[in-house]
C-alpha cells in the first residue's frame, strides 16, 4: 500500500521528499495530507481511487512519528463506523501489503483530495472536538456525491469504497 503525502505534510513532518510510488493499481493507494480543524492539527487521508475519506482530529506529536501506524488505526476505525467488519479490513489490509510513504498519486488524485478537504470544511459542524476519530464527520464527507479516479459520474465515495477495497 502507498500513502501519498502532500507537500504541506511532508514539511510538517520535517522530511525530505519521499520516492515516486510504483503502484499501478490506485486501489492500494492513499494521499495524506495535515489540515488545521479549529487551530488542531489533523490527517486528512483520502483514498485515490474511490475519494473515501476521514479525518484524524488533533493529532498529537508523537502519534505523527508513526504515519503508517496512524493512517492504519484511522482507516481500521473509519471502516468499522462505516459499518465494515474487522476482518473486510484486515483482509484489505493483508492484500494491500506493507505501507509504503512516497509522493502523492497525480494531479487529479490531488485535486479529489482538495474537493475532500473542502467538504471536510463545510462539514466542520459535524466534528466531535472530544475525540481522535470522525464517525460523524467521515460519514457527512463520504455521503456526498463526489467525482473520483476509479469511477465514472457523481456518486458517494461510502457506496464506492466497498467495490473499491475488495470488502463486498
Amino acid at each position: 500500500m502507498e500513502l501519498g503525502l502532500t507537500f504541506p505534510l511532508q514539511r510538517f513532518l520535517h522530511q525530505k521528499p519521499p520516492p515516486y510510488g510504483a503502484e499501478t493499481d490506485r486501489r492500494f493507494c492513499w494521499d495524506l495530507h495535515v489540515i488545521n480543524l479549529r487551530g488542531r492539527p489533523c490527517l486528512l487521508a483520502v483514498h485515490c481511487h474511490s475519494r473515501y475519506t476521514f479525518v484524524r482530529f488533533d493529532v498529537p506529536p508523537l502519534l505523527w512519528a508513526d504515519l503508517p501506524g496512524l493512517f492504519r488505526t484511522g482507516l481500521a476505525e473509519s471502516l468499522a463506523a462505516a459499518g465494515f467488519s474487522s476482518d473486510q479490513t484486515h483482509t484489505y489490509l493483508q492484500a494491500s501489503g506493507a505501507a509504503s510513504l512516497t509522493r502523492t498519486h497525480g494531479r487529479r488524485e490531488v485535486a479529489f483530495l482538495n474537493r475532500a478537504w473542502e467538504d471536510v470544511l463545510a462539514l466542520d459542524t459535524c466534528l466531535d472536538t472530544a475525540s481522535t476519530a470522525q464517525p460523524m464527520l467521515d460519514w457527512a464527507v463520504n455521503a456526498r456525491p463526489s467525482r473520483c479516479v476509479g469511477f465514472e459520474g457523481l456518486a458517494p465515495a461510502a457506496s464506492r469504497i466497498g467495490t473499491s477495497l475488495l470488502l463486498r
